[in-house]
Parts: structure tokens; sequence; C-alpha cells
């Protein structure tokens, strides 16, 4: 069928990641900050924002495999498909580790959050530290670790692929090792690290869909007979 060719499943990774780079700046833009100790911190969690917020992160990292996976398949018969290939593996590992967490903020914290105002009670909002703590925050940061060292082993495939612009897996390679420390600041940085995220994943993509529809063009074009 069509839609099982290879120039649809490589602008479908396209896609993928320039929706994933849109859903990494709307999240720290949405996501409502606040002191997180007091019933304003509670007001926060048990936001719609907060819900939404998370859930389209959840998305981001969601659609990041597949995007890496249409890159993968696009470098076919290169030296440095090994190198796209355990950055897809280590993108995988990165990201089951990561979303636990994840689900945790978004579903947990927002349950608390709506408790807190039921019961008009601040002091519940200390168990907001139990969630981001133990074997899930552990799990949470070899998971963004992971994701950080296949970003850069993506980064040094572009650079050797020759196909692709030796500069064009910097930004999503910095951004996604930046991704522990993004969360110690406030909301400017957090959305300025959200937009180096999606710059990456955009400019991927853009050289995604661009070597697909060139490969494409080529083949389409009629071979001549030289007498």
């Amino acid at each position: 069928m069509p839609l099982f060719k290879k120039e649809y499943r490589i602008h479908l990774s396209a896609l993928s990641l320039v929706i994933s780079g849109i859903l990494f700046v709307i999240y720290p833009a949405l996501r409502p900050y606040s002191d997180e100790i007091s019933m304003e911190g509670a007001t926060a969690f048990a936001s719609t924002e907060w819900l939404v917020a998370h859930m389209l992160a959840i998305v981001a990292f969601t659609l990041l495999p597949l995007g890496l996976l249409g890159f993968h398949n696009s470098l076919q018969g290169t030296n440095v498909r090994s190198f796209t290939y355990w950055a897809l593996v280590l993108c995988l590992l990165g990201i089951g580790l990561t979303l636990p967490f994840y689900g945790g903020e978004t579903f947990g914290l927002h349950a608390i959050g709506q408790e807190a105002i039921k019961q008009q009670s601040a002091a519940l909002l200390s168990q907001a530290d139990i969630v981001r703590s133990g074997a899930g925050l552990v799990m949470f940061l070899i998971g963004l670790l992971l994701l950080a060292i296949a970003s850069i082993i993506l980064a040094i495939a572009i650079w050797k692929s020759g196909k692709y612009p030796k500069w064009m897996g910097l930004p999503f390679a910095i951004g996604m090792s930046l991704y522990i420390p993004q969360f110690l600041a406030g909301q400017p940085l957090r959305i300025t690290h959200g937009l180096l995220v999606s710059l990456g994943c955009i400019w991927i993509a853009v050289g995604l869909w661009r070597n697909r529809n060139q490969t494409s063009n080529r083949k389409a074009q009629p071979k001549t007979i030289s007498s």
C-alpha cells in the first residue's frame, strides 16, 4: 500500500520530530509555576494547565523514537548506521525510564493538589516529595542521561554521515544534555531550553524531509542512453 512506502515512513518520522519539538516548548510555557508548599502550589498542581502541560511532555518524549527511526533508516547502507542504531536503542531505553516519573508528576501531583484544595490543607503537598524521590527519581535521572548519550551519538552520526549538514545535530544534543540542569532553573530559562530542544528536533526533521525528497526526485528522473 502507498502509505507504507519508504518515503511516507520518512515523512511521518520528520512530522513526528516537528510535533515533538513544538510540544517541548509548549510544556514549560503552559506549566504553572509556584512555591509548591502553600495553597498556591496546590492550585498549580490541581490546575488543568498542569495536567495538560505534562501530558504534552509525555507525548513529546514518546514521538522522539519514531523520528529517530526514520533518521536511522535514511542512513541505510552508510558507515554511520551503527551510530544511529545505538542512538535509537538508548533513546528507547531512556524514554522508558523517564516516562514513569512524568506519570507521577502528571497524575500523582494533580491528585495531591486536588485533595489539598478539597481539605484546604497545604500539609498534603509534602506528599509531592515522596512522588519525586526514591527509585522513581533514580530511574528518571538514568533515563535522561541515556537520552543525552543518545543525542550525542546521533550528533556524531550526522557529523560523519556526509548526507546532512554537520552542525544539524548539535542543538538537539546540547538540549538533551541540559535536560537535568534545566529543572533547577526558572520558567524563562526552561522555556529557552524548550526552544533549543525544539530547534534541534525541527532542524533534524527538515534535513530528513529534504534528503528524502531529493532522493525521490533523483529516482524519478528518467535515465538517458548515451551513444
